[in-house]
């Protein structure tokens, strides 16, 4: 069923039935208020011929004696009065004495030759007046009177079901245009729906839609970057190893040998760069890194150094204590991004000079700051703004270029971010800012010193 056929059925029932139960209630109110009505003419018709009576002169009542006096039949309307002994004074029908019979005062029903009627007794001054109505007479008004009230009723009743109809197909009408709008819309068309014209209750649906088509944009831009960044990155290796390849199967020796080895460095360089651009497709997109592992601030440090450059650890000097809160990152994703951070100081800084890695809470208690720093040359002001770029490299030396594009993704994704500022003394100094748990989250770890331990040769940094 569609949503107008449910919104007419819906209305549409719900009108007839408060409509008919307010009719039902008028016409119940309408019926006891004519009843009222007509029994009220009926006693007041008993008082007027009870005072007629009451001034007739005494010849009158002399020849009443004798004989009944006529009295001249009223529209509807029947009258008898009896004497203090019973005898019949006057009466305005002589075929009624079963009808009009004195009783008990007050209203009543009474029924003779199929005919029902409504009888009224009153006594005044000795005299018993009885007057009565025909209850077919009365129903036939009633009918009438209903018949007056229910024909409006009825017309407005149509009416306000053919306008609800009318409105809720004006009111529906915006969805129809919207549906023919998208119906037209060709396939790869990303394109925002336009929102002039759409009616407040439909614009968030709209919006909405129009979000979902950008995240979808951003998607495949994404994919296809990606696309055209491995097509760009792994052409040159793959040549490099082709070409080493070619160059062993003609030559012998030790050029056969050395054409090997940098076909093997080749592969190597291959792997680590498909790495490192399946873990930044992995970041950009939707997947779900959550492992159950808290993710301490002491935990991540300790393992991104076990994971840095094996030959080069130890020059990294450490804080005596780590703070020990817990880090809103999943702990992979901060692992990876500290790493290659620490891997991109040691790679590119001086052969001996130490790095330095330390971890402070920011003023608000709400987010926390690795600082990675070295001693060597730096870069200009001019590239700070490069050094997260994908396959953007500062130096000749061998890289992927896509180490700190992914530690600037990571911190992105989950509301951080990654700064470089050239310190005092010269070097260049790596920040990353991530958010921490709420303390009420999680218990907050003990403060513990993170010492190097373990190799794990893993991907290099970006080079600064």
């Amino acid at each position: 069923m569609s949503l107008r056929s449910r919104l007419v059925l819906t209305l549409g029932l719900t009108l007839l039935l408060f409509w008919g139960l307010a009719a039902a209630w008028l016409m119940r109110d309408l019926h006891q208020q004519v009843e009222k009505t007509l029994d009220q003419r009926l006693a007041q018709s008993a008082r007027m011929v009870a005072g007629l009576m009451a001034q007739l002169p005494l010849d009158v009542w002399e020849q009443a004696d004798r004989r009944a006096l006529s009295i001249p039949p009223i529209e509807g309307l029947a009258c008898q009065v009896h004497s203090p002994r019973g005898e019949i004074m006057a009466r305005t029908h002589t075929d009624m004495e079963g009808i009009l019979q004195a009783r008990e005062p007050g209203h009543a029903y009474r029924e003779e030759g199929g005919v029902t009627w409504r009888v009224f007794t009153y006594e005044r001054g000795g005299l018993t007046i009885t007057t009565a109505d025909r209850m077919d007479e009365r129903d036939q008004l009633m009918g009438n009177v209903l018949q007056v009230a229910v024909v409006p009723f009825v017309v407005a009743l149509a009416g306000s079901l053919l306008a609800l109809w009318f409105g809720v197909v004006r009111g529906l009408r915006p969805l129809g245009r919207l549906r023919e709008a998208l119906a037209r819309r060709h396939p790869d068309a990303l394109a925002p729906v336009a929102t002039h014209g759409v009616p407040g209750e439909i614009r968030p649906l709209v919006e909405t839609l129009n979000g979902l088509l950008a995240r979808i944009q951003q998607t495949i831009v994404r994919e296809q970057r990606f696309t055209n960044d491995a097509a760009h990155e792994l052409r040159t290796p793959l040549t490099a190893i082709k070409t080493h390849l070619q160059v062993a199967r003609r030559v012998e020796g030790e050029a056969a040998r050395q054409s090997l080895a940098h076909a093997e460095e080749g592969v190597a360089r291959l792997s680590r760069t498909l790495d490192q651009l399946l873990m930044l497709a992995r970041v950009e997109g939707r997947l779900h890194f959550e492992d159950g592992e808290a993710s301490r601030v002491a935990d991540v440090a300790e393992l991104a150094l076990r994971d840095a450059s094996a030959s080069d650890r130890q020059r990294v000097t450490l804080p005596e204590a780590w703070p020990g809160e817990e880090l809103a990152v999943p702990r992979e994703l901060a692992i990876t991004a500290l790493r290659n951070l620490v891997d991109n100081a040691l790679r590119h800084g001086p052969g001996q000079s130490p790095v330095e890695l330390s971890a402070r809470i920011d003023a608000d208690g709400q987010r926390l700051t690795y600082a990675v720093r070295d001693h060597g040359l730096g870069v200009d002001e001019a590239q700070l703004e490069q050094l997260s770029r994908r396959f953007w490299r500062a130096s000749r030396r061998q890289g992927s270029g896509l180490g700190l594009a992914i530690v600037a993704a990571i911190a992105e994704r989950f509301g951080g971010e990654l700064a470089f500022v050239r310190p005092e003394g010269g070097g260049l100094e790596a920040r990353l800012t991530l958010p921490l748990m709420p303390r009420s989250a999680g218990p907050a770890g003990p403060a513990r010193e993170g010492t190097p331990q373990g190799i794990n040769d893993n991907d290099e940094g970006e080079p600064t």
